[in-house]
């Protein structure tokens, strides 16, 4: 058996920061930046008699086991009229990075925090990101909390918006607190060392399963897609495998997807515009109605995320294994999201694959810039201030988030497959079993499985399209440009 070369994470750093400026990204903070980090000397500290203490709530994070950039918060409190109240608490990162400054001048021109296989290119230097804007553990932090009254159908029925102080009483991670609350695991030490904090995790995953039903049921789309997470041993690269979804991470989607529908709704019942992420009706229906069809599925010829859910929900039940990849291809025939300017009382594109009209970015302030913006808008909002952004201003820096958030996309892109070439170079002219993941006239792509890696069909692709199911041998690989190049096996 071939095995990897004992190299990897040194080469894929350098083509990492290569791949950061050709997309023009900055991979360093300048000295401007560093002096204006170096100047801040502590967390934000409260100012406003209008911002609550609610340090005393049993306030816990869910994340990455290695993510110390922890941008929001959760806690539940069952009412007497049979509801529970959920409260997300989000880092207040606008208290501490100014509008203007050097910090934020280049959080806007990245837009994004940049996650490499190799190398993490944060938005904010780690000084904050990972300390002074983050909600860490035991550390009482200003945030901004979305109060949300949920029925037990998973329903929002009222909402409000506020300033707050808030402690974190536990920072868990998503793998630990998923096998947890499936029975597969005991519970992490530090959620089992909290009192009272088993039984309130239990009521946010019942509310958070509720949301995710009613969601579903409104048309919002299940798709598990097994993105490719690099493995390494020590500085080696080791193996590229699924990342999967669990319970604990579906937890904090339903949290965060309901959270920025009551941020969205709050500023345009103020009268503020809002910057919303919407993913319009997909160009190619035709394409997912066909491949809905050679899986035994019927779609109507007009787009409906309703009936495209019903259809996955069914693949879901009754092909397992094969659903990822089923996922994959409509994910890729759906398009990508975008940012665009919503002014109150006109109408504007919702979330397809949400099926959802109103919905932003909020909860990430940290490692997005767009959820800075609508921080800012929020707290002018609930003060009574002008927008600190004007509306021409708004559509262009909306533009900008979305080619930003597409260049990062296409350098995390690049190193997860410049790390697939170089784990698959000793492997050329070996065979796999593949499914077609894009088809342009720039080209046919394939994804293959083990390991979980993406490749262009240089010979044979006629006739190919999205979906289809493929025998492929390895051709060759580039690690420099992350070129994987397939041959269509014959039969």
């Amino acid at each position: 058996m071939n095995r990897p070369p004992r190299s990897g994470r040194g080469e894929l750093k350098r083509i990492a920061r290569r791949a950061m400026i050709q997309r023009g990204l900055l991979p360093d903070f300048s000295p401007a930046v560093l002096a204006e980090t170096d100047a801040v000397r502590g967390a934000a500290a409260e100012t406003d008699a209008a911002i609550r203490d609610l340090r005393g709530l049993l306030w816990c994070s869910i994340d990455n086991d290695d993510s110390r950039d922890l941008d929001q918060l959760s806690v539940a409190e069952p009412t007497t009229r049979g509801t529970v109240t959920i409260r997300v608490a989000v880092a207040d990162v606008d208290a501490v990075v100014r509008e203007g400054s050097a910090i934020d001048g280049h959080a806007r021109t990245n837009t994004t925090s940049v996650y490499t296989a190799a190398e993490i290119f944060p938005m904010l230097p780690e000084k904050l990101s990972t300390d002074l804007t983050s909600l860490g553990e035991g550390q009482a932090r200003l945030a901004i909390v979305i109060e949300m009254e949920v029925a037990a159908d998973g329903t929002v029925t009222e909402s409000d918006v506020y300033r707050a102080v808030v402690l974190n009483r536990a920072k868990l991670a998503y793998n630990s607190v998923a096998a947890w609350l499936d029975g597969t695991a005991p519970a992490p030490p530090r959620l089992a060392e909290v009192a009272g904090l088993d039984q309130q995790l239990r009521t946010q995953d019942k509310v958070a399963q509720a949301m995710k039903r009613l969601r579903h049921q409104h048309g919002a789309l299940s798709l598990d897609t097994l993105e490719a997470r690099v493995v390494f041993d020590g500085e080696g690269l080791a193996d590229l495998r699924p990342d999967e979804k669990n319970r604990a991470k579906e937890l904090i989607e339903d949290f965060m997807i309901a959270s920025n529908g009551v941020t969205a709704t709050f500023l345009e019942r103020k009268g503020y515009p809002s910057l919303r992420r919407v993913l319009r009706t997909p160009e190619r229906w035709a394409r997912i109605v066909d491949l809905a069809a050679g899986a035994g599925g019927r779609l109507p010829s007009r787009p409906s995320a309703r009936a495209l859910e019903e259809f996955l929900g069914e693949r879901r039940q009754t092909d397992p294994v094969g659903f990822p990849d089923l996922s994959l291809s409509v994910v890729k025939l759906l398009g990508s999201g975008e940012y665009v300017v919503q002014i109150p009382g006109q109408a504007v594109d919702g979330h397809f694959g949400l099926a959802v009209r109103d919905y932003t970015h909020s909860t990430a302030p940290n490692r997005r810039f767009p959820d800075l913006v609508t921080q800012r808008l929020l707290k002018a909002a609930m003060a009574g201030r002008p927008s600190p952004y004007a509306g021409d201003g708004l559509d262009g820096l909306a533009r900008h988030c979305t080619d930003q958030e597409d260049n990062a996309a296409k350098v995390e892109r690049q190193v997860r497959k410049s790390a697939a070439a170089l784990l698959l170079a000793p492997r050329i002219g070996q065979r796999f079993d593949a499914i077609v993941t894009g088809a342009s006239p720039k080209g046919t792509w394939v994804r293959i499985f083990r390991p979980a890696a993406e490749g262009k069909v240089v010979r044979g692709f006629q006739g190919l399209d999205v979906g289809d199911r493929v025998r492929v041998e390895l051709a060759h690989t580039d690690v420099e440009r992350g070129f994987i190049d397939f041959a269509r096996v014959p039969g």
